[in-house]
Parts: C-alpha cells; sequence; structure tokens
C-alpha cells in the first residue's frame, strides 16, 4: 500500500491557533468528497500526521541527529507543556533534569479496549494531577529538594512528570548517533512509549499536551526509532492501541480538541497500514475502527474532521482488508482453513455502533444524556467527573503506575475482527433504521467500496463475510438504488458495481434482480426517431423494449408486471439518477467477461431471463442521441462507450486458445435456451388457455406425457412463467382433480402448522373465488395435510377441513380494508367458531393462538399482490432460498461462447453503429465506431455468421452510398480528357467525393470483405445483401466509368442484338482548351453551350471532388476483390442442398425504386435501364456455355443469378429482363442434361413476369424458344409438356410483331415432324389455337365494311371478298389444326390412364369447346370454317360410344350452350348479318346430330327430357324475332325429325305403342304453344280422330310455354 503524506515534526499549537492549524492539516481533496487514496496531491499536500508513507515506503526515513537527543528534546517538550499549565507548575527541578522516578512507581497494565474516546471538561487544580492527599505529595517534595512549596509544604513529583523523568534517566551514557539508534532499537519499547501513553490517557492533560505526546510518538515510528525489530513490539501496540482509543483530555476550544482527534485518527492509520499493524489483535482493531467510524458519525463534529475520518478509516480497511488476502495465505489456501482456525473466536468481538441522536456509541454504553460540543461519549453510570482515569467505569490511581507491566501475548488480528467490522459497515446501510442518515450512509458506503475493492474475492469466498454481501448487503443496497437521493444513489451504485465485479461469483440471482430492476429503469419504451437521410433498416434490430421482459415471465422473484407497483420497477427516474445508472452499467461493462457470464448464466437458463441481450438491448438504445431527452447529454456516449467495450472484448478473445475444461457444453447451453424459448412460448399459451398451452408443451417434449398428472403438476409447479391465477383456476376444475392431487405431493407439509401448511400452498398460485373450487382446493389439502400422519393435537382431515377454511376466513377479515379495527375478529371468536370441531374436542389453546398471531401478523396472498415492504421482504426470502438451487456463477476466462453470444447479440450493436455513424459529426466517434464495425466483421467472420456479416457489409454499403439498387443518373455524365488520361465526372463521383464519412465506410467495408469472401459466398444461399451491396456498387462504379470491367470483352456467341450502352453527354479536352485562353474564347464556349442546351462543363471543384472518388476507389483494390468472389462460386455447388427451386441472390425490396432524371433512358414510374448488369449477365452466360466443362462449373451460379433478375422483373428494366430471359434459355439449352437447371422451372419464371413484361420481352423470348424446340429431343419434349410453356405463347400472342414466331412454334409442335402433342400439353395447344382463331375476329370489321359497300351499291348483289388478313389466315389455319387433331384423340384416349367416360370428356371437350367458341366469332370465314368442323367432328364415328355418357354430353355441353350464346343479343350485334344464318345453322345442326343418334337415343331412359329440351330450343329459336329465316328453318327441321321419328315407331298414337304415350303426349303439347298446326298437317288422319279430346288433355296438362 502506497502512503501519501510525508511525517514532520509538529509544534503545540497555541489555543487561539488551533483552527488554522487544523485548516492546514484538513488541506485535502476531502472537502469535494473525493477519495482521498486516489488524489496524489493530497498525498503531497499535507506534511503531517500519515504514517502509512513511513510504514509502507521502500526506503525508511533516516534520522540526522542523535536519537537519544530527539527523544528527550520530546520528552522535554511535552513536560514543558504541562508545566506551564496550572496543574504541574509547582513540578520538581528532577522533572526538567530527568532525575529518578519515585519510589513507588510500578508497571502500568494493558487497558481494557472496550472504552470509548473521551474528551472531558475536568476540574482544574492540582487535585485532579493524582489520586494521593495534597499534604503526602508536597511534603515529599520537600523531604526531597529541602524546599518549601506552597504554604511551606514539600512538593512530590506528579507520576505523569516521573515517567518522562524515569524515560530520560534510562536514556542516558549512550554516545554518538550510530550507537545511540542501536540502542533506541533494542530499547524496550512498551517502556519508550510508556511515559507518553500515560499523557495520552490522563484526563488531567489539556489538548496542546496530548497533542504533543501524540507528536512525539508519530515521530517515533516515522524516523524507524520504532521498527518491526523493537522488542516487545506486540504488546507496545497493544498498549498504543489501548492508550488512543481511551484517550482522554481537558477540552479547551473545539479546533484544538480536533487536533488532538486528527493525530489520533492519523496515528491509528499508521498503526495498521504499518508493519506492526499485523501485532494488532482482534480487540484492539475492532476499538481502533470503533473509533475512527464513532468519528465520521459524530455530526457535532466539524465537517473537515468527519472527512478526515472518513479518509482515516478508508485508509484503515484498505489495509485490514488486504490482511484478508495473507490470512488465506497463512491459513494454508485451503477455502474453509481459516474459518476453522478462527470460529472459536468468531463471537468474542463485537463493534455494534448504536445511534443515538447524533452519537455513536457501542450498544453496551448505556445511552445517556448528550454532552457538551467536546465530548464523543459520556462516562458510564456511576462514574463522576473526579480526577482520575476511568478505565471500563473503573479508577486506577495514577500514583501506584510506575512502569509497563507484562500483559499477555495476544492473538494477531484475523478474521473475527473483519467480519464484525464488514457487520458494522452493512448495518449502517440499512435503509429502514432512522437513526441511521443518510449522511452516515453514504460514508459506510464510501469505506465498503473500498473493502470490496481490496478484498472483493477474497470475500466472496468465506462463509461468514459471503453471507453478509449476500443477504444484508445486498438486500440494503438494492433498497437503497432507488433513492432519489443523489450521494445515496451513486454511492449504492458504486458499491453494487464493485460488489459484482469481485463477487459476483456467490451473487447469480442477486445480479440478475439489479440487472432486471436497472434495465427496467433504463430501457424506453420510445419508437427511434426517424431521422432524414438515415434508412430505417440501418437500425433494425434495436429493440424498443427488453426483449426478455416481453416475454410472459421472468423468474426473477417478482414479475414484471407488479415490479414497478413494488418500487422494483424502473418508474420515473430523474435524468441525474439515469445517468449514474448508466455510468454503473458501463463499469459492469468494461469488465472483459461480464457479459459473457450473463449470457451462459442467464439467457441459457431455462429459468432465469435473458440479461445479456437485455444488457445489449439497453445500450444500444440508449446509445441513440435521442435518449438524451430523457436522461442527460452523456448517456448516449457512455452507452455507445459500453457497447463498443464489450464487442472490443469478444475481438481480443479472437487469438486466445479455446479452454473448454471446467466450462458447460457449447451444444447443451444451445439445447437450454431453445427448451426456453419453447417453455416462454407455452407459458403464455399455457396463460390464454390452459389445455392449449399444455398440448403444445407436450408436443415439444417439455411435459413428458400430458395424460400423467404427475409431469403436468412438476411443470406447473416447477415453472414462475405462468399466471398464478390461471393456475389456481385450472387446478380447481373437477376435471382436473388428478392434477391437483399431484400438485399438492410435490409439497412436504411434515412439521409444519396447518396456517403454515396452507400459507406454503396459496403462494404457489391464488385461490379461486368460486365456492365450489375453493372447497376442492381445502379437500385435497385436509386430505394431503393428513396422509402420512395426523400430526399431534389434530384429530382428522375433517378437523383440518374445518380449521383451514376459519383459517381462509380469518385471512380476509383481518386484511379487509373495508373493516374497521373494532369490527374485525379477536382470538376469542376465532377460538370460539372453532369449538368441537376437532373430533368432538376443542383445538389447543396455544395452538389456535399460534395461528391467529400469524394470520394477524402476516397476511396469506400471493407474492406479487403485496403492495408494501412486504413484497420485497417476501421475494428476497424466496431468493435467498433459490440461491442454494441455482447455484453459483460461472466465471468465464475462454471464448467458447462468444460465438453463441454475439450469434444472439450482433442485431442492436450492428444497427447502433450504423445509426451513430450516419447521425454523428465528431472525428473521435467516427474512429470509435469505425472501429466497432471492424470488429464485428472480424467476430462475425471468424465465427462464420453469415447473416451478421452480411447486415454489417449492408449497413457500410448504405453508409458508403455506392450500392444504392436505382441505377446513377447518367446523363449528365461528363468524360474529361487531358493528354492520354480522362476521368469521367459524374453525379455519383462528385457526391461520393465531397462525402468524407461515405469514403470512409467505403475503405471500411473493402477491408472487411477482404478476406471474407468465403463467409459472404455462405450467405448467397439466403437472401444475402452482402453480396448484393458489393456488386451493386461494382455495377454502379461501372456504369460511371469509375472502374474498368471486370473481365475483358469478348465476342458474343448469341443470336441477339448488342447491348444498349450509354455515352457520355459531352466530352471535354482540358488540353486543347488550356492553350485556348482569353476572356473571349471563355464567353463564346459558354455561348455555345447555352445555345446548343449542353449540359454546363464541370468546374474545377467537381473535378477533384471526382478525383478523390478515383483515389478512394483505388484504395479498395476492387479488382482483387471481385475477382475472388466470383471464383468463389465454384464452391457453392457444394455448400446448396438439392432443391427443385434454386436460391435467389437478389433481394426484392418492397416499395419501386423512385424513378430518375434520366428520361431517355427509363419508362415513366418505371425502373431505369443498367447496361452494366446486362453486361455481366450477358457475359456470365457465354463464359458458361462455351463448353461442358465451364456448364458444370459456372451454369449453376450463373442461372440463379439470371433467374434472380427475372424474378425481380418488376423493379428491373424490361431489356434487362428480356435479354435474361433469353440468356436462361441459351444456358438451358446447353446445360438441360444438368440437374441443377429444369426447363418447367425456367419456364414457370418466365411465365411468372406481369403481362407488360412479357410482351416487351417478347421477340427474345420466343426467339430463345424457338432455339429450344427447334430440334427434337428431350429438351423439345420437356418444354411443351410444361403448362407454363403454353402460358408464356398465349402471353406473347397479344405482341403484333411476334404472334407470327408464336403460331410457327405452335405449328411446329402439332403438326410438325414428329409431333410434339401429348396428353400433357393437348388441350394447352387447343387453347392456344382458339385463341389465334379469336384474335381473326378483327376481320369481322372487313366484313361488315363490305356489307356496307354492297348495300350502298344497287345493282350488284355479289359480295366483295374481304382483303387478305394476316390474323384472320392464322386464326382460319388454327381452326383447321383443331380439327386435324381430332384424329389424334383415339389415340390419346387408349394411352390414357383415365376411365374411358373421363377420357373421352378430357379429349374431346377442349375441341368442342374451342370449335363452338369459334361459332359466335364475330369473322363469318372463322365461323363457318368453326361450325363446318364441328359438324364433322360430331358426325365423326370416333366420337360414338356404348357409353350414353359420352355422347350424349354433345347435347348438354355442346350443342345446347352453342344455341343460347347464339341467342344472347350482345352475339347476335356482333354480325347482325352473318348471325342470322349462323342461327339456322345451329338449328339444323341441332335436328341432323338429333336424327344421327336417333337409334340410341330411343334405348336410353333420358331421351324424353332431352327431346323436350330440344323443343324448348326451337321454340326460343321460333320466338327469337329474327324473321322468315328461322320461322321456316326451324318447322321445317322438326317436320323431318318427326317424320322420321313416326315412321321409326318412335312417336305413334298411345294405342299403335302404349309405352310410347308419354312420348306422344310431350311432343304435342310442347309443339302446340309455337306450332299448333303442325299435328293437323303431318298426321291430318289422328288429328281428326283426337279433335275433340287431345286439345282439351292438351291445354288441360300443358303449362304455358316458355318464354
Amino acid at each position: 500500500m502506497c502512503g501519501f503524506r510525508t511525517i514532520m515534526s509538529d509544534v503545540p499549537l497555541a489555543e487561539d491557533g488551533g483552527q488554522m492549524e487544523l485548516a492546514r492539516i484538513y488541506a485535502s481533496p476531502l472537502l469535494n468528497g473525493d477519495d482521498p487514496s486516489r488524489d496524489p496531491q493530497y498525498a503531497a499536500n499535507d506534511p503531517v500526521l500519515d504514517m502509512r508513507h513511513t510504514f509502507t515506503r521502500s526506503t525508511a526515513i533516516s534520522v540526522a541527529v542523535d536519537p537519544v537527543a530527539l527523544i528527550t528534546t520530546e520528552c522535554i517538550t511535552v513536560t514543558s507543556a504541562m508545566r506551564k499549565h496550572a496543574r504541574w507548575a509547582h513540578s520538581s527541578v528532577s522533572a526538567i533534569l530527568g532525575g529518578g522516578a519515585t519510589q513507588g512507581y510500578e508497571t502500568s497494565r494493558p487497558s481494557s479496549p472496550r472504552e470509548g474516546i473521551t474528551v472531558r471538561k475536568g476540574q482544574r487544580g492540582r487535585e485532579s494531577a493524582g489520586v494521593g492527599s495534597e499534604g503526602e505529595w508536597e511534603s515529599g517534595l520537600a523531604h526531597r529538594w529541602g524546599l518549601r512549596g506552597k504554604k511551606g509544604k514539600s512538593m512530590q513529583d506528579n507520576p505523569l512528570m516521573s515517567a518522562f523523568a524515569r524515560l530520560r534517566s534510562d536514556l542516558t551514557g549512550c554516545k554518538g548517533i550510530y550507537y545511540a539508534l542501536i540502542y533506541i532499537r533494542s530499547f524496550d519499547t512498551p517502556a519508550l512509549l510508556h511515559p507518553f501513553l500515560q499523557v495520552i490517557r490522563s484526563s488531567s492533560t489539556s489538548a496542546p499536551i496530548t497533542s504533543l505526546a501524540l507528536v512525539a510518538i508519530t515521530k517515533f515510528f516515522a524516523y524507524n526509532l520504532i521498527s518491526q525489530e523493537s522488542p516487545r513490539l506486540s504488546l507496545a501496540m497493544q498498549l498504543l492501541s489501548s492508550a488512543i482509543t481511551h484517550c482522554r483530555f481537558e477540552a479547551s476550544d473545539s479546533a484544538a480538541d480536533e487536533i488532538v482527534l486528527l493525530r489520533i485518527l492519523k496515528l491509528m492509520e499508521g498503526m495498521i497500514s504499518g508493519p506492526g499493524g499485523e501485532l494488532l489483535g482482534d480487540e484492539s482493531v475492532c476499538e481502533m475502527m470503533e473509533t475512527g467510524l464513532s468519528m465520521c458519525c459524530q455530526m457535532r463534529l466539524s465537517e473537515l474532521l468527519r472527512r478526515s475520518a472518513e479518509m482515516s478509516m478508508v485508509i484503515m480497511c484498505q489495509a485490514i482488508f488486504e490482511r484478508l488476502k495473507h490470512l488465506e495465505v497463512e491459513a494454508g489456501g485451503e477455502l474453509g482453513a481459516l474459518e476453522e482456525s478462527t470460529k472459536e473466536d468468531m463471537n468474542t468481538v463485537k463493534m455494534d455502533p448504536a445511534v443515538n441522536g447524533d452519537q455513536v456509541t457501542s450498544p453496551n454504553k448505556a445511552p445517556t444524556s448528550t454532552r457538551s460540543s467536546s465530548s464523543l461519549e459520556k462516562p458510564p453510570d456511576g462514574a463522576s467527573e473526579a480526577p482520575a482515569l476511568a478505565l471500563n467505569g473503573s479508577e486506577t490511581n495514577l500514583a501506584q503506575v510506575s512502569a509497563p507491566t507484562e500483559i499477555s501475548e495476544v492473538k494477531p488480528y484475523s478474521l473475527p475482527s473483519i467480519r464484525e467490522l464488514f457487520r458494522v459497515l452493512v448495518e449502517l446501510l440499512d435503509p429502514h433504521n432512522r437513526q441511521h442518515t443518510d449522511a452516515m450512509r453514504v460514508i459506510a458506503l464510501r469505506i465498503i467500496d473500498v473493502a470490496l475493492e481490496v478484498a472483493g474475492p477474497s470475500i466472496s469466498k468465506h462463509p461468514s463475510l459471503a453471507t453478509l454481501a449476500m443477504d444484508d448487503l445486498c438486500r440494503y443496497l438494492f433498497q437503497l438504488v432507488r433513492s432519489d437521493n443523489m450521494a445515496i444513489l451513486q454511492g449504492s451504485l458504486r458499491v453494487i458495481g464493485t460488489l459484482l465485479a469481485t463477487c459476483r461469483g456467490v451473487l447469480k440471482l442477486q445480479q440478475e434482480l439489479f440487472l432486471s430492476y436497472v434495465v427496467a429503469c433504463l430501457h424506453p419504451r420510445v419508437e427511434i426517431p426517424r431521422e432524414p437521410g438515415i434508412d430505417s433498416a440501418l437500425y433494425k434490430g434495436v429493440p424498443q423494449a427488453p426483449p426478455s421482459q416481453v416475454s410472459s415471465g421472468r423468474s426473477t422473484p417478482v414479475p414484471v408486471k407488479d415490479r414497478q407497483k413494488l418500487g422494483m420497477e424502473g418508474g420515473s427516474r430523474k435524468p441525474d439518477a439515469r445517468e449514474a445508472m448508466v455510468e454503473s452499467v458501463g463499469a459492469l461493462a468494461r469488465i472483459p467477461s461480464f457479459m459473457v457470464e450473463l449470457y451462459i448464466n442467464y439467457d441459457c437458463e431455462v429459468d432465469r431471463g435473458d440479461l445479456c441481450e437485455d444488457m445489449v438491448g439497453l445500450l444500444s438504445r440508449n446509445a441513440f442521441p435521442d435518449s438524451a431527452t430523457w436522461s442527460t447529454t452523456n448517456v448516449p456516449p457512455l452507452c455507445l462507450d459500453a457497447l463498443l467495450g464489450y464487442v472490443g472484448f469478444i475481438a481480443d478473445r479472437l487469438g486466445h486458445i479455446p479452454l473448454h475444461e471446467g466450462y458447460p457444453d457449447t451444444g447443451c447451453l444451445k439445447e437450454k435456451r431453445m427448451r426456453k424459448k419453447l417453455i416462454i412460448r407455452g407459458a403464455a399459451k399455457f396463460n390464454e388457455k390452459p389445455k392449449a398451452g399444455i398440448a403444445y408443451l407436450a408436443s415439444q417434449g417439455i411435459i413428458d406425457n400430458p395424460d400423467n398428472p404427475v409431469s403436468v403438476a412438476k411443470f406447473l409447479k416447477g415453472t414462475s412463467r405462468i399466471s398464478k391465477k390461471v393456475l389456481g383456476e385450472f387446478i380447481s376444475k373437477k376435471s382436473n382433480e388428478d392434477i391437483l392431487g399431484a400438485f399438492l405431493d410435490l409439497f412436504d407439509f411434515t412439521g409444519k402448522r396447518v396456517d403454515e401448511a396452507l400459507r406454503d400452498l396459496l403462494e404457489s398460485f391464488r385461490l379461486p373465488g368460486e365456492s365450489p373450487l375453493i372447497e376442492r382446493i381445502v379437500t385435497s389439502f385436509s386430505e394431503k395435510y393428513c396422509s402420512n400422519s395426523t400430526p399431534d393435537g389434530i384429530a382428522d382431515k375433517d378437523a383440518v377441513y374445518v380449521l383451514t377454511y376459519a383459517i381462509i376466513m380469518l385471512n380476509t377479515d383481518q386484511h379487509n380494508p373495508n373493516l374497521k379495527s373494532q369490527n374485525r375478529m379477536k382470538y376469542t371468536d376465532f377460538s370460539r367458531n372453532l369449538r368441537g370441531v376437532n373430533g368432538g374436542q376443542d383445538f389447543a389453546p396455544e395452538y389456535l393462538q399460534e395461528i391467529y398471531d400469524s394470520i394477524k401478523t402476516r397476511e396469506i396472498i400471493l407474492p406479487d399482490e403485496h403492495d408494501n415492504k412486504d413484497a420485497f421482504d417476501y421475494a428476497w426470502k424466496e431468493l435467498l432460498l433459490k440461491t442454494e438451487s441455482a447455484g453459483n456463477l460461472v466465471l468465464c476466462d475462454t471464448n467458447i461462447f462468444d460465438a453463441d453470444m454475439f450469434e444472439a447479440t450482433w442485431k442492436p450493436v450492428v444497427a447502433t453503429l450504423s445509426y451513430v455513424f450516419m447521425s454523428a459529426s465528431d472525428d473521435a466517434v467516427f474512429s470509435r465506431v469505425i472501429t466497432g464495425f471492424d470488429q464485428c466483421a472480424r467476430i462475425a467472420a471468424r465465427y462464420r455468421l453469415t447473416d451478421a456479416l452480411d447486415h454489417i457489409i449492408f449497413c457500410l454499403s448504405s453508409i458508403g452510398t455506392l450500392a444504392s439498387e436505382a441505377p446513377p443518373n447518367t446523363s449528365l455524365n461528363t468524360e474529361i480528357q487531358v493528354n492520354d488520361n480522362s476521368v469521367m465526372v459524374s453525379e455519383m463521383a462528385v457526391k461520393f467525393g465531397r462525402d468524407f464519412k461515405a469514403q470512409l465506410a467505403t475503405v471500411v467495408l473493402f477491408r472487411v470483405v477482404t478476406g471474407s469472401e468465403s463467409i459472404i459466398r455462405d450467405g448467397w444461399k439466403y437472401v444475402s445483401n452482402a453480396s448484393l451491396s458489393i456488386v451493386r456498387i461494382w455495377l454502379n462504379l461501372f456504369v460511371n466509368s469509375l472502374i474498368p470491367p471486370f473481365f475483358s470483352p469478348t465476342q458474343s456467341t448469341l443470336d441477339i442484338p448488342p447491348i444498349p450502352l450509354q455515352t457520355p453527354s459531352q466530352v471535354i479536352d482540358r488540353a486543347q482548351k488550356a492553350n485556348e485562353s482569353g476572356l473571349f474564347s471563355t464567353l463564346s464556349s459558354y455561348l455555345t453551350s447555352y445555345a446548343a442546351d449542353d449540359p454546363p462543363e464541370p468546374s474545377d471543384e467537381e473535378l477533384e471532388s471526382t478525383l478523390c472518388t478515383v483515389d478512394c476507389i483505388n484504395s479498395c483494390f476492387l479488382g482483387d476483390i471481385f475477382a475472388n468472389i466470383m471464383s468463389l462460386i465454384l464452391s457453392l455447388l457444394a455448400q446448396l442442398p438439392e432443391e427443385s427451386s434454386p436460391a435467389v441472390i437478389v433481394v426484392k425490396p418492397e416499395l419501386p425504386q423512385p424513378s430518375p432524371t434520366n428520361a431517355s433512358r427509363s419508362v415513366a414510374n418505371g425502373p431505369v435501364y443498367d447496361p452494366a448488369v446486362v453486361y455481366i449477365l450477358e457475359l456470365a452466360t457465354i463464359l458458361a456455355i462455351r463448353d461442358k466443362n465451364t456448364v458444370e462449373s459456372f451454369g449453376k451460379e450463373v442461372a440463379e443469378a439470371l433467374q434472380s433478375v427475372i424474378r425481380d422483373a418488376a423493379n428491373t428494366h424490361h431489356i434487362t429482363v428480356s435479354r435474361a430471359v433469353f440468356y436462361l434459355l441459351s444456358l438451358i439449352q446447353a446445360s438441360h442434361e444438368h440437374s441443377f437447371l429444369r426447363a418447367p422451372v425456367v419456364l414457370h419464371i418466365i411465365s411468372s413476369l406481369d403481362q407488360r413484361t412479357q410482351e416487351r420481352s417478347a421477340l427474345t423470348t420466343i426467339n430463345g424458344l424457338d432455339h429450344c424446340i427447334k430440334n427434337p429431343g428431350p429438351l423439345r419434349n420437356e418444354m411443351t409438356n410444361s403448362p407454363d410453356f403454353w402460358s408464356i405463347l398465349r402471353s406473347i400472342l397479344a405482341v403484333r410483331e411476334a404472334a407470327a414466331l408464336v403460331f410457327e412454334i405452335v405449328q411446329n409442335v402439332t403438326i410438325g415432324t414428329p409431333s410434339a402433342i401429348t396428353a400433357d400439353n393437348y388441350e394447352s395447344a387447343i387453347s392456344l389455337l382458339n385463341d389465334f382463331a379469336s384474335a381473326a375476329s378483327v376481320g369481322a370489321s372487313h366484313e361488315q365494311k363490305g356489307d356496307k359497300t354492297t348495300r350502298r351499291k344497287s345493282g350488284k348483289n355479289t359480295k366483295p371478298k374481304p382483303p387478305d388478313n394476316e390474323v384472320v389466315v392464322r386464326g382460319s389455319s388454327a381452326i383447321g389444326i383443331i380439327y386435324q387433331l381430332t384424329s389424334r384423340v383415339p389415340n390419346l384416349i387408349k394411352q390414357s390412364h383415365l376411365e374411358r367416360s373421363e377420357a373421352w370428356t378430357t379429349y374431346w371437350s377442349p375441341i368442342f369447346h374451342a370449335l363452338t367458341s369459334q361459332c359466335v366469332n364475330p369473322c363469318r370465314e372463322i365461323r363457318h370454317q368453326a361450325f363446318s368442323s364441328l359438324q364433322r367432328s360430331l358426325l365423326s364415328p370416333e366420337l360414338t360410344s356404348t357409353d350414353h355418357r359420352e355422347w350424349t354430353a354433345i347435347f348438354s355441353e355442346v350443342l345446347f350452350p352453342l344455341i343460347i350464346r347464339l341467342l344472347k343479343p350482345e352475339v347476335y350485334q356482333s354480325d347482325p348479318i352473318g348471325m342470322s344464318e349462323t342461327r339456322v345453322q345451329a338449328a339444323t345442326l341441332l335436328c341432323k346430330i338429333f336424327l344421327h343418334y336417333l337409334v340410341l337415343l330411343s334405348e336410353w331412359d333420358g331421351m324424353l327430357d332431352l327431346w323436350l329440351r330440344i323443343l324448348d330450343i326451337m321454340d326460343r329459336l321460333m320466338n327469337s324475332g329474327q324473321g322468315d329465316n328461322l320461322e321456316e328453318a326451324v318447322p321445317e327441321s322438326l317436320k323431318n325429325i318427326l317424320l322420321v321419328m313416326s315412321s321409326g315407331g318412335y312417336l305413334v298414337p298411345p294405342e299403335q305403342n302404349p309405352e310410347h304415350e308419354r312420348l306422344w303426349i310431350e311432343t304435342w303439347k310442347r309443339l302446340g304453344r309455337f306450332l299448333p298446326d303442325l299435328y293437323s298437317e303431318l298426321f291430318p288422319n289422328e288429328a281428326k280422330r283426337s279433335a275433340k279430346s287431345l286439345p282439351g288433355r292438351l291445354d288441360a296438362s300443358t303449362p304455358a310455354p316458355a318464354s
């Protein structure tokens, strides 16, 4: 220990000058409340009193004068001062000459160390000098010297004076400094100090005399006259300790008195701090520390003295607790050895200062009235202020005290006194002890902090000290930390920080409670403000609330939701308090292993909170500048510093060798962490719906068996994350009786009273409010309580049942706030209610009284429902009970957990660094943040944390401004040429060159990327922002000519037009302009540029900014970096899982980028064309399809890139998309044998493009498809069988330029050799052909124009032939191809695995649907051809089937729907002239088909319904209002049908064939509605016979014709 003062000789102080001397001694930083042990100036300013410097300096102070002469001088100085005092004015000459001592001189006994410092105002006069009579004293003196004293009497020397004379006499005869020094050091130490100690202990001396004695002793130690080798030093130290702690002197003025006390303080300080301090006993140390503490707490002493006492206490505590570490070594190094060796002495010392007003005394001193200001202690009861030295209430006659006597050897102080000191200091912190003032608590906090700083780890090793720290100290500190008194708060936080820094190994739960409180106080619930110019994605990941406190609960003693009510939650703290708490957190975070210890001890423990995540989130959120609004401006930088320190510690450990021995397994910790998350989710579900929660927990393996009540009960009792209210309601339900029983079996009620057992039970859940539920719980409790054996005094479980109910009622009665005290139940009422219920007997009165008193004083209530001090007390009790099961904190000095910890916490760290970097303006902040980014990147790369590194690169790219997804505006790019050099001045280059922050971020970005290419590569398996950002930077630089192309240009082998390129807006030759100087040339150039509307020439500043950009880019070595990244694609094959769809490597933004001003290259509100992207894609494709090896090596990566571009088509220019489609089709043509790229997948990607993009990409897409299917092979079959292939063709069909190519492809597929039509593409092909035919409807306009022309030309009946239309021609050809496909239907049906009826419908329906849809085509040419093809198809013999369900479908699904569509007005209006003829054709076709299948229909039960439906259709055609065509055609067609049916015997009168009676009747009923004369016309004879009956029957049974 280093001393910081030099002892100097002092002179007696005059009473009137004492105050100035005191001020000189006090000149120290203590005036400002600083810790003296840390202030070097304080050490240099005080010239006196500090012996620590003497005892601890490496070179001892040597004395230059004769040591004997020095001691003699000190003796004379003291006795001279004494003679000037009235009491010793008549001392003998021997006192001056150093003569012999009085004959009765005896050695003094060692004083008891249980007396305090006393400054007493004694009686002044000679009688106070001794105990003997005045006559005897004067007679002895006269006899010795032959003098006459006062009144003629002889005088005898006072023992105090005689002691000095004796000492001087003993020292005579030694000559020479060297021999004198040897002699003094061999002189008996107690004898040397004896006269001075007598003065100190004497109550007859004044303050200046006592002060001189203290100065003399101080010099002896300072000049090494008394050393560790001095004889009987141990005894001397005990005597000295006893003397200074029992010092008494007559009070004079307060300043002089306090100087004495100050000298005593410094002497005690030197004694304990020096080598001789180890010789002091436990009792001496306790007495000295009690003395110092008394001065600290004595409020009527001056501020300077109390502060000085505090300084001395700090220094002495440093020495005392430093000794604790040496005692451990001396005890043998075993943890329990010191405790075992001192357990018998542990209770032998007592140091309990009691507070009585402003006075601090030991409890064994009776409290008395307050003395005068100069007194620290009042004598014990019965003691008078007689002229005597009072020791322990007795009086010792100074006349009988001659010389030191032998005192039994005292053991050096050890653990008992250290523990007692620690206990007293801790007790001073009790916030509920009103005798202790805040000032006293502040002093105690400072002293305790020093003790912990010196010996914190040692304190935690010894149970006697650790128990104090774990229980009382932490309990008081956690309550004091809620104080609004800043001194108390700062002191408490300081001590807590030191305590956790040194003793956290045994404070696992205490640390969690404190940190949870701090997080609750400091973590704001305020959304991060949106700063202009800062992308909100940069600070995504910073929690808006503590992560672990958002969950269903925590395992700390009091749940989160009730902490604020109990004062344990943060609540509203003042800004200064918040800053102090942040400083405390920062101090803890500066411990290298602190955060990782939080992670493994709490975040990875199921029953603990996520403290590591909470702390990182707290520091991150408060590092944002807005936190200064609710705290102070110092908080953000403090939090940022702590956060950077956290990252720095992890980075520093990267180079350490991993140490696994003695630490938890990382795999087990991961499993615990996953289990913890599952339990939190399950508890949340349980709190909402218990059954669902248990089912979820069982499904996740948390509960072994949900049907086993024991498993469920163990979980419910073992977790603190479920609602106690929900738990009580759940287990009390009738359906859960087994769970309730198992739950109760988990309690041990042995030896507990009923109320104690009930209290234990009801502290685990909330008692429900419904009576049946309460009864069920009470019944089960009674059975459980008596299950093993009925306790003494209890009859049976029925008695327990009644008593339990009575206790519940008593609890409600005693603690109901609505009841007045006089109305509450008394004990007599309580016992009277229970008479005779104990098996017919009464309960023992003592038993009931104990129950009554327990309930009255302490309510049975859930811990988290307390609203007073009981909450904290109970919480603390629970915490201590859990301490043993929780175990000690695992202290970490390894890096094996860093990877998992950083993976869990990197998001808020990186987000904070990004935000601070963007918003900061200070260079120092830039430097720290950049270092933090670099460290985060190194950590992520080392532990292969792909997501973390990806986000770091993304953030740096965003800050660097070069990774903008929107291509930069290049419309104003200007090339500046100087001789053979040129530079492209662009908007991006100028802006980047002006932004130092962006340049710095870019340099750091590529430093991070260098060497981390493999990690970035791994990120490509997921949507990697890193790779995207890096490539985007490269492309943006490439577009602006800031870097050369990555690959040298090659001749493109693709059948596609060249890539459209951009050129500079202008080229300026500065070398030429340098020769053209002068005002005229400058003005001319300006006017010419203005007239031509050219962009202005770049200024020198813009050129300089561009050159800065070039320099920055060159320092990044982009060529090497990107070469490595491209080579990494080769190893991507082994990393990717085998999936059917490739990975995506391009992120699609949520919102489209704003359109730039480059109007010539952009589409309104659309993406901008970027030639660099097209160049990269084309070059990659060319390289990939060069040969088989390149396809195998690069094909997969290039394919993924192309697919990504196509998938991001909404945000990509259509030229880029169209060319990417062509590249992809070219690549699949070369790589279709490989599994990494499949035609269906590619076609699906292309077909997923929106219609507008597909139309814009039509030519390149159809060109690529044509190349793929031109030649027969597996690729052709695979592509044509894909639905997406036909979807693409259908989408492109609307593009006029591509329609012909599409039709050629369809022809190639359908009727080519060989044909590619299969069951998979048959329907798609017909549908597409149908689209071609539908597109031919444009020919109707030409036909209708021809009709109008014909009507205008009179006398001409011929219709002009419309001009040939390629669309109509393709439509006509399409119908022909559709009809040709009917020949393939039988084979398709035969090859199909479907049932015949289903296959018939599958393959015939598309053809009929296509033909019928074209039968209503407005174009007559298409319509007529469609009717012709439909008729031929319907009459085809291949259509006929033995199953009527097949061929009868042609009526219900083909002909009927066709005629109904023809009857619609809108269809008719599409071609009024030609559609009439079409209706007639449809009617004729219907009748023809009916007759064609008449024979088959006659065998079908549904013929009648079909025939009646046909008649209804004919009825509608007749009444359609078309004109004569249908009115003639319909009757004729019906006549033919009726005649054929009649001749075939199907339609005959009932008398001829009764089986067809209904057909006959229903037919003529329907015909009678719209053709009433047809019956008589076709069957005149039958009409005559039935003229009377048939009409009536018909009218009676025939409903009105349908309209």
